[in-house]
């Protein structure tokens, strides 16, 4: 194992930029790190050594020739619900399991730009649909922290990427906490940005209203710097927000470095309730006794209408699914019943060929969805679910709206608890869906997440697992919550932690 499979993007920037390493030796570090251990973690779908080797020696040529930027010739993990132009773009499940897209996504196509060297595409739940990547169709993902526990989902395998030190970073997607959970459970810093901010184009689709692609990285700066690349306007996403990449920075090594003096931090006493581990809860308190030493005031708040979100996001959510998965078909592209051997006769017809493509195609969470999303918006159910919960999203956005006239930002627990057991919670969707009860709301709301390493629990079944601090602020406030997640890292060693892999 090598010492550059633990830098982060700052160390990278700066040993490439003094020539003391070049792409091709960090490249091919991540390459043997991921020789070395992926068969216990598996967080990769596909894995693009060629690719990787020849960005990399074109990233060295742009450095050579001082055309650099930040994220020049340092190896990423790309989730594989992104499209990659030539590169297969599976999002977990065997209906596109042979899928390879002609064109990249924007964000990955502006992290290419930069001249970034991608290693792979990640694994996930099949289209982006759990919370613990055990419903890939290929494998599930292995916490590097316990290779018998879950790394969270859906972006687990680029959660436990980054925490294994297979890859410098990696870009995932968050619809209910889908960045920012797992990596809470993987002990690295999660993202999640405003709705809007960063380009949904190439992203394939769960729910659109509330999908966000997000960085994952081993420190604040990582997702500041990432964040500073694929943010902006783009012209292809009707959602994108008319606005440039402002550029996200971080207070610069000094006397100010960790100073939160007059930053006023709301604790939602709803996020703080049945359910929460006691380890989890003191380690978030902890936290905020941290935070409150570097200057920040502390007070308790109310979001009244946090206990709608979880019933009003699994309305809202299947139901978008229900309608963006309907072109899976097997008439246009991806998997077709007909290009299959089973032991059932062929399809009798078209409707029947197209019932089997997706009997056979989606897996048994995503059928479960499309399911609750197609009832949800049925003729005499249109009101009674999807009006509602579109009622109740409005309540939940003004009581954000509200509780940011009297604090600059929020500071819960990302996941209420830590990585549990493999297999633990499959059999119970309910409890499976309660795992992302602290994210869910924000991207209902359309705000910015953003989770930090804030301590471990230990227990007598399992060794030290990672928590999360997740900080929540008002609409285009990413800079704030990144001074401040920044801030709490200098003042912690939380971050700098690795797994006994």
């Amino acid at each position: 194992m090598s010492e550059y499979n633990w830098l982060t993007i700052q160390e990278a920037r700066a040993l490439l930029a003094r020539r003391e390493v070049s792409s091709v030796e960090l490249t091919r570090a991540a390459l043997e790190r991921i020789e070395a251990v992926e068969d216990s973690v598996r967080s990769f779908i596909t894995l693009t050594p060629d690719l990787a080797m020849a960005q990399a020696e074109a990233a060295d040529r742009m450095l050579a020739d001082g055309n650099a930027f930040p994220l020049t010739g340092i190896p990423v993990q790309v989730k594989d619900v992104m499209c990659t132009e030539g590169v297969r773009t599976t999002c977990a499940s065997r209906m596109l399991a042979d899928y390879v897209p002609v064109y990249n996504a924007t964000a990955v196509e502006r992290l290419l730009r930069q001249g970034a060297v991608m290693l792979g595409k990640g694994n996930m739940d099949e289209f982006a649909m759990g919370s613990s990547c055990e419903n890939s169709a290929f494998h599930p993902t292995r916490n590097p922290w316990d290779a018998a526990r879950v790394p969270g989902g859906s972006s687990g395998g680029a959660a436990a990427s980054v925490a294994a030190g297979e890859a410098v970073y990696a870009l995932g997607s968050d619809t209910g906490g889908s960045v920012r959970q797992p990596a809470a459970l993987c002990g690295v810093t999660g993202l999640k940005p405003s709705y809007g901010l960063v380009s949904r184009y190439g992203l394939v689709a769960y729910a659109s209203s509330l999908d966000q692609i997000g960085p994952i990285g081993r420190s604040v700066a990582d997702c500041a710097l990432t964040l500073s690349a694929i943010a902006g306007h783009d012209p292809r996403d009707a959602t994108s927000l008319p606005l440039k990449s402002p550029g996200y920075s971080l207070p610069g090594a000094g006397a100010d470095n960790g100073d939160l003096r007059g930053l006023r931090l709301g604790v939602p006493q709803e996020y703080f309730a049945e359910g929460l581990e006691d380890g989890v809860r003191q380690a978030v308190e902890q936290a905020l006794a941290t935070l409150e030493a570097l200057g920040a005031s502390v007070r308790e708040v109310s979001l009244p209408s946090t206990k709608y979100a979880l019933a009003c996001y699994y309305i809202i959510a299947p139901s978008e699914c229900s309608a963006n998965l309907a072109r899976y078909d097997g008439v246009k592209y991806g998997y077709s019943y007909d290009g299959y051997s089973y032991d059932e006769k062929a399809a009798a017809g078209m409707w029947d060929a197209m019932e089997q493509t997706r009997r056979h195609g989606f897996g048994p969470e995503v059928t479960r969805r499309i399911m609750l999303g197609t009832f949800a918006l049925s003729a005499g159910y249109y009101d009674a679910y999807y009006l509602k919960a579109q009622q109740a999203r409005t309540l939940i956005r003004q009581d954000f709206a509200a509780v940011f006239e009297t604090v600059d930002a929020l500071v819960t627990p990302t996941s209420p608890v830590v990585a549990f057991p493999i297999g633990e919670k499959t059999g119970d969707p309910v409890q499976m869906y309660l795992i992302d009860v602290c994210t869910l709301p924000v991207n209902i709301a359309g705000l910015p997440g953003l989770s930090v390493p804030c301590g471990f629990v230990s227990g007598d079944s399992h060794p030290p697992l990672p928590v999360g601090m997740q900080l929540i602020g008002p609409h285009l406030s990413e800079q704030t919550l990144l001074r401040i997640g920044h801030a709490y890292e200098q003042a912690t060693e939380w971050h700098k932690q690795r797994p006994p892999l």
